[in-house]
This record gives C-alpha cells, sequence and structure tokens, in this order.
C-alpha cells in the first residue's frame, strides 16, 4: 500500500518526517480505482479524493457515467447554451481522474488488473456475481495486491434471498422503512414521501468511506487488505436511528409524522402571520428540552402553558401533543417571521427560516463558510459547485474540479503507473479497449 509518506514526491516526503505538512492533503499517497457509478459509490471515492487520495475514475468509453448526461440542467458554456455537462456529474466527481477502459473486453480487464498493482483501494457497484465474471472480484485482485482494500457497494449486499435484485435508492426509503416514516400524517391527509435527495445513496457512500478509512489502517499495521461489503438496505436501516430503537423497544411502529418530532414537543414547523405579499409564512421551532419550552412560552406570552401539568415536561407533551399544538398554532400565526426569528433566537430558542436553494447560497453563514467553490472550466469561466463540508487544521481537503471530458486522463495515468508506451496506447484505442 502507499503510505501517508510513501509516492510522495521528494520534497513533500521531507515535509511530512519534518512535521511541516500543512501542504499535505490527509490521504496524500493513497491511491483508489474507482469502478463506480451514479452516487453511492462516487459519492465515497469524492470523500477520499478530498482528503487527498489520487482516485482514477474508471468510465466507459463513448459514455463514461450515466450521470453526464443526466440533465436537464447542464452547465452552459460563456454563451449561456446548455453544454454536455450534467450538473449531477459535476456535484460528485470533483477531485478525480477519468480514465476509460472498456471492462467487458480482456484487454480491459487486463488493463484493471495492471492498475490494482498500483492502488490501495478498489471501488464498484456492478451487480452481485459480474466483477466475478469479469475476473475483477476480490479473490482474483487480493493475489495481485494483498493489502487491497476492496469496497463493494451493492442494493441489498452479497449474501441474503435478495442479493441478485438492483437496488435503487427510491426503492430503498421505501423498503427500509423511511418512507413509512416520512410524510404528513395520515389523519391529515398525508402519506408515504420519500426524502428530496437520495440519502440511501448518499448515507452508504459515506458508511462506505468511513470503513474504508478504518480498513487501510488496518492495512497500514498488519499489510493485509480486507473486502467490505456495502449494501443500501442495510445502511437504510441502520439510519433509522432513534425511530428503529423505538420500535425495537416499545414494539409499536411510529407512523408519519409530517413536519414535528416522534419524540419532543413542539418540534415542528408553525404557520406565521403572512408574508409582506400576503401569502403564507412558515417557520420552524425546535425545542429541545424543558428549559427551552418554557423560554419559549415566556416569549410567546403564554407562561402558563409551561405552568399547565399537562406541558411541563417533554413526556407530557409529546402525550397531550393534540392538545398542545393547536394552542401554539394559534399564538405562532400573531406574529411574523423576522419578529418571532429575532425573539426566539434572543431567548436561546432554537429556531429557523425555511430556506429554498436561492436563499441557500445567499445566507451569509453559508458564504463565510465557503460552501461554494468557482472553477475556470474550459466551457465556463465561472462554473459554481458546492465545496467539501470538511474543514481540517492542518491537512486542508483538496479542491479540484470534477474531470470536465471523459478519458481526460487515460494517457497520464497509464504513462505514468505503467510505463506504457505509446504504440501500446495505440493498439487498446483501435481496439476500444480505452
Amino acid at each position: 500500500m502507499h503510505g501517508l509518506i510513501i509516492g510522495l514526491p521528494r520534497q513533500a516526503a521531507a515535509r511530512a518526517h519534518s512535521g511541516e505538512n500543512r501542504f499535505m492533503t490527509s490521504l496524500a499517497g493513497i491511491r483508489v480505482l474507482d469502478l463506480s457509478r451514479v452516487l453511492a459509490g462516487p459519492w465515497c471515492a469524492q470523500t477520499l479524493a478530498d482528503l487527498g487520495a489520487d482516485v482514477i475514475k474508471i468510465e466507459r468509453p463513448g459514455a463514461g457515467d450515466d450521470t453526464r448526461g443526466w440533465g436537464p440542467p447542464f452547465m452552459k458554456d460563456e454563451a449561456g447554451q446548455d453544454t454536455a455537462e450534467a450538473a449531477y456529474y459535476l456535484g460528485t466527481n470533483r477531485n478525480k481522474r477519468s480514465v476509460t477502459c472498456d471492462i467487458a473486453q480482456p484487454a480491459g480487464q487486463a488493463l484493471i488488473r495492471e492498475l490494482v498493482k498500483h492502488c490501495d483501494v478498489f471501488v464498484e457497484n456492478f451487480k452481485v456475481g459480474d466483477m466475478a465474471r469479469y475476473g475483477l472480484d476480490h479473490a482474483s485482485l487480493k493475489t495481485l495486491q494483498p493489502k487491497l482494500v476492496y469496497c463493494s457497494i451493492t442494493g441489498f449486499g452479497q449474501t441474503g434471498p435478495y442479493r441478485e435484485r438492483a437496488g435503487y435508492d427510491y426503492a430503498i426509503q421505501g423498503m427500509g422503512g423511511l418512507m413509512s416514516v416520512t410524510g404528513e400524517r395520515d389523519d391529515l391527509g398525508g402519506g408515504p414521501q420519500k426524502v428530496g435527495v437520495a440519502v440511501a445513496d448518499l448515507f452508504t457512500g459515506m458508511y462506505a468511506t468511513v470503513a474504508i478509512l478504518a480498513a487501510l489502517r488496518h492495512a497500514e499495521r498488519t499489510g493485509e487488505g480486507q473486502y467490505i461489503d456495502m449494501a443500501l438496505l442495510d445502511t437504510q436501516v441502520a439510519m433509522l436511528a432513534n425511530l428503529g430503537a423505538n420500535y425495537l423497544v416499545s414494539g409499536v411502529a411510529p407512523g408519519r409524522a409530517g413536519n414535528a418530532h416522534q419524540n419532543i414537543v413542539p418540534y415542528q414547523v408553525f404557520e406565521v402571520a403572512p408574508a409582506a405579499d400576503g401569502s403564507k409564512d412558515h417557520m420552524i421551532v425546535a425545542v429541545g428540552n424543558d428549559t427551552q419550552y418554557a423560554k419559549f412560552c415566556e416569549v410567546a406570552g403564554r407562561p402558563d402553558l409551561a405552568a399547565d401539568p399537562r406541558f411541563a415536561r417533554n413526556r407530557d407533551r409529546v402525550r397531550h401533543r393534540d392538545m398542545l399544538v393547536p394552542l401554539l398554532e394559534d399564538v405562532m400565526k400573531g406574529r411574523g417571521k423576522a419578529e418571532w426569528l429575532a425573539a426566539l433566537e434572543a431567548a436561546k430558542v432554537p429556531c429557523g427560516a425555511i430556506n429554498n436553494l436561492a436563499e441557500v447560497f445567499e445566507d451569509p453563514q453559508v458564504k463565510e463558510r465557503g460552501m461554494v467553490t468557482s472553477w475556470r472550466h474550459p466551457l465556463q469561466p465561472q462554473l459554481r459547485l458546492v465545496s467539501s463540508p470538511m474543514k481540517l487544521g492542518v491537512t486542508p481537503v483538496r479542491s479540484a474540479m470534477p474531470p470536465p471530458m471523459l478519458g481526460q486522463h487515460t494517457d497520464e495515468v497509464l504513462r505514468e503507473l505503467l510505463q506504457w508506451p505509446e504504440d501500446r496506447l495505440q493498439e487498446l484505442r483501435k481496439g476500444k479497449v480505452i
């Protein structure tokens, strides 16, 4: 395995040995071969790339990652016309190098095996059994690179009755219970609702990242690689968190609660006085304990609701939710959002606005935290994308544009790692392997 020192340029290695590592990234020297596409796998690989790993993204010649074409929206060029660059792809593949390889061909499989000898991590999200048919499964590759950390990401994992099924985020949110607790209450006309972003994919990508880092630590200490079996359904069940525990402890399956909290009251969206244009307006009140509740009642001009034994403690407010919430709804409609936010924030009562994405990216806190990065793309002089949220004090995250061209780094990587001459690259091109 390329350790945190091995494989670095000489000057960087010297700085690392001397403790002067402010120019280094946390995973400098780690190389990842990423055969995943769409979201869960690329999200994992992007996080590793943010932390400094050299991520080589393997894409199909002529097509690439499916998400390259998942638009609109597409990035616009300087003339304001759509390009072929889908926003979806751009948001999940920063800090990577793109190499094309047709793994359906024996020559493509051989190329991957050669690259594996120079890599520490292998990430794939093909259907169960596909990698074995290509000779690229863990059992085959670990003979070439014993320290290899091999991570497979599938919908249902490598075992169990559903192992051969295709698993997509939407279906997993349903099967894994998330949609049963997301959406308005049934008695208020609600129904199952998926989350607005693909959280099963994203959480699986993040859990995979954590598992890979742990396995790299083990390989660094022992010289032994290992296989990681990540499944979207497993992750979705795990991320039920307190609601999963609620069911296992009580035996009662929780239902949908809309914008309210299952275990805390008042912790929900409230309608407030109409906005300046007369439209309905809303905000969040997120009272987390009894002290905050008493402060909330004081700000609201209803200290009696804090003294009332039916509502004094959270356990009582949860039990009497249907009595308390209508009283609070009437109170909240008496003032506008700005007035409520100012008063509650001054009293240290957790609350918040409900922003659309235009408001999110104009928020002064979001700007101050540097959550948007701008790059000069070949087709767009100012490409703006969301930044990594990780802020490390000594080894900062990387910030490089997603590879704009399919296969942009193919020649660079094959020359750098394998030292293959031009005539060999030309031969692979003729055979449409790369």
